[in-house]
């Protein structure tokens, strides 16, 4: 069974060992440490990863070695782009309403100039 992208990071083991990921290579024990679940879960969600693309291994004697790959992350974040330009055309013209609406409100508080008693 063939996972999608957002699927594979759907779970919260597996965003939390990507993010254990990011700082670089790790063996499977040290992943155990910060995922909070044994190392058969561990085992079964670095095999997901690794299928679906997400995570390279690299032997190292006894020990297996994981790593991030960079190219479903990067297929994710051209997805994105289009939203995220949708997103900030959106909060730009909320930016600028906002400073419109702030430039009335102190434009009303300045105090008017007297006008001459006739």
């Amino acid at each position: 069974m063939q996972l999608s992208p957002f699927e594979v990071l759907a779970d919260p083991t597996r965003r939390r060992i990507v993010e254990e990921l990011r700082s670089g290579e790790r063996p499977v024990g040290d992943i155990v440490a910060k995922a909070g679940i044994h190392q058969s879960g561990v085992s079964r969600h670095l095999r997901i990863l690794h299928e679906s693309g997400f995570v390279r291994v690299r032997p190292d004697g006894q020990r297996r070695l994981y790593s991030l790959r960079p190219e479903p992350f990067r297929e994710l974040d051209t997805w994105l782009a289009g939203y995220r330009r949708l997103w900030e055309d959106r909060l730009d013209r909320f930016g600028a309403a906002l400073e419109e609406r702030r430039k009335q409100r102190s434009a009303s508080k300045k105090p008017k100039e007297k006008e001459p008693h006739r």
